[in-house]
């Protein structure tokens, strides 16, 4: 099944230019509708696996809606690795899980040279980073090392192997996991790393009414071993350029630096938000406002998703763990800036 316009309510969508060489962004356009229709039947199919978490599916969505990616931080089993397969399934395109070991090297991830004897030469070996979707699955039990192996990866969509480039597909999305609650044999992932994650979520028990139903819709066999792929990489590089194109207006942008300023001053912080989480908030303000069918950023859009955008990129003093940690001044600096 792919998404095919309805032709009752909604016109014909155009055809977009191909991305595979470069941005096709420029005069993109793409009806609200529409646009907000594809979105909701990703959310919705997803759904079909993970349950009564549709808030969680939205921001995953919203994470590569706008070019970033994705770390799912929580205790184990609530679901982080399913919901990573169900959007992978859900998208139709390649998907390929790294499980994160203390001896994993970066040339595991990345690929390495290998040598034909029968053509006396070097081939170079694709690691398991060449996906569209990669479940980085316990991204911190790995050295630094090797998670540096991500950061080209994740900021540019290339791979430098042997002094040669190689680009990553079009689109590429990361969505890591880690549980919080570990202490032995992880490795705590660096600023610069969790800067590179567009959003940090959280996943949470379910509802019990949920739980129930999961406990019996897998008595039987697992709702993922069902589920179809309902678009393509194509048709996400359509709408992933048809939300760079919803409008943000001057007031909102100013309203996203105030943010910014705020916590670069405040007297919890040592490190305020940077320029690329200041860009990725606005960003992901215009995807969520996608979702909701809409042309144009709120700041509602920009509240909504703050603290998921802001908070695992800022360093709090000492004390700032004992109080509610990065997040509870998140909401304590959208509480006091004007929008």
């Amino acid at each position: 099944m792919k998404f095919a316009p309805d032709s009752k309510t909604t016109p014909a969508t155009p055809t977009f230019p191909s991305t595979e060489n470069g941005s096709a962004f420029d005069d993109v356009r793409l009806d609200a509708a529409e646009l907000a229709r594809r979105l909701n039947l990703l959310v919705q199919n997803v759904e079909h696996v993970i349950l009564g978490k549709r808030e969680l599916v939205e921001a995953c969505l919203i994470g590569l809606m706008a070019g970033g990616h994705v770390l799912l931080e929580d205790v184990p089993g609530v679901g982080k690795t399913m919901l990573a397969r169900a959007l992978a399934r859900t998208l139709g395109v390649s998907s390929k899980r790294i499980q994160f070991t203390p001896d994993l090297l970066p040339s595991d991830i990345t690929g390495t040279m290998i040598y034909d004897p029968n053509e006396s030469r070097f081939h170079f070996r694709e690691g398991p980073i060449f996906a569209h979707v990669v479940l980085a699955d316990e991204i911190n039990r790995s050295s630094p090392k090797t998670q540096s192996a991500l950061l080209e990866c994740m900021e540019e969509g290339q791979v430098t192997v042997d002094l040669q480039s190689r680009h990553l597909p079009d689109p590429f999305f990361v969505i890591a996991t880690q549980n919080p609650m570990d202490s032995e044999g992880v490795y705590p992932l660096p600023d610069s790393q969790l800067d590179r994650f567009a959003l940090r979520l959280s996943v949470g028990y379910p509802h019990p009414d949920a739980e129930r139903l999961l406990m019996k819709e897998q008595r039987l066999h697992h709702p993922i071993e069902t589920l179809d792929a309902i678009t393509d990489a194509k048709q996400i590089r359509e709408m992933q350029a048809a939300v760079r194109q919803i409008a943000i207006a001057d007031a909102v942008y100013d309203y996203i630096l105030r943010l910014a300023n705020a916590s670069r001053t405040h007297s919890k912080l040592r490190l305020g938000l940077s320029p690329r989480g200041a860009l990725m908030l606005g960003r992901c303000a215009q995807a969520h406002a996608a979702l909701r069918g809409r042309q144009f950023v709120l700041p509602d859009d920009v509240k909504a998703l703050a603290p998921a955008v802001m908070s695992h990129r800022l360093i709090g003093q000492p004390e700032t763990r004992l109080s509610g940690g990065t997040r509870t001044v998140v909401e304590e600096i959208l509480r006091t800036v004007a929008v």
